[in-house]
Order: structure tokens, then sequence, then C-alpha cells
């Protein structure tokens, strides 16, 4: 499996932003796909994740409500939708995948597929 995150950028604080990651290499429909976060000299963070065949959303307390994670099966593609940005969303964000949903799908050891981070900036 590989993944190909793209679509971060600055944006001033109330903005949006679309990210997108591709996954290649083919899926399943338990497939979990989702996405962190990492802040300069912070541990890296869950925001979000997906059942690749549907019935599993999840999202961390801070982004709820604002962000939306959402699949396109046709074309492989896990976006994340990104409303209301404020200056903590500042981050490097990473897609990430496993082969099997999980309920412990907050935790980053339980991904063994990383996209390269795209970089997210929201000024004030």
């Amino acid at each position: 499996v590989q993944l190909q995150a793209y679509g971060g950028g600055r944006v001033q604080a109330g903005g949006s932003l679309r990210l997108s990651c591709v996954v290649s290499g083919g899926t399943s429909s338990d497939y979990a796909l989702a996405w962190f976060r990492q802040a300069p000299g912070k541990a890296r963070e869950f925001v979000a994740a997906l059942r690749w065949g549907g019935g599993r959303y999840a999202y961390a307390d801070s982004v709820k409500g604002r962000f939306t994670i959402s699949r396109d099966n046709a074309r492989n593609t896990v976006t994340l939708q990104m409303n209301s940005l404020n200056p903590e969303d500042t981050s490097v964000y990473y897609c990430a995948a496993r082969i099997r949903w999980t309920t412990n799908y907050r935790s980053t050891n339980e991904y063994g597929y990383w996209g390269q981070g795209t970089q997210v900036t929201v000024s004030s």
C-alpha cells in the first residue's frame, strides 16, 4: 500500500483547506484510513479515521464539527475537508492506512502505512 498526500498550504484563521490522500497498491472494505498531524515539538496526534467499506467514522474532539473525512472509491482517495481553521491546526498532516479496522484507531502504532506529510499553516 502506498499513500500520497497533497493539498496543504497556508490559510488565514476561519478559512478552509482540503487534503487528499491517494491510496495505491490495493484496498479492501475493511481498511482503516486515517489522518494524523504533528506540530513542531509535539507528538503525532490523531485527527480523523474511516473504514474504507463504510460504517465507521471517527474524529478527535478538537476537530469534531469542523473537519470531515470522506472517501472516493472510484478514485481511491481519502479526503479531509477542514473548515473554520485556527492557528492551533497548524501542523504537518499525514495520512495512514491499516489493513483492518481497529477500535484503537487513535494510536499511531496501529498503522503500518504512512504517506509523506503535507504542511498546513493557519495564520491569525
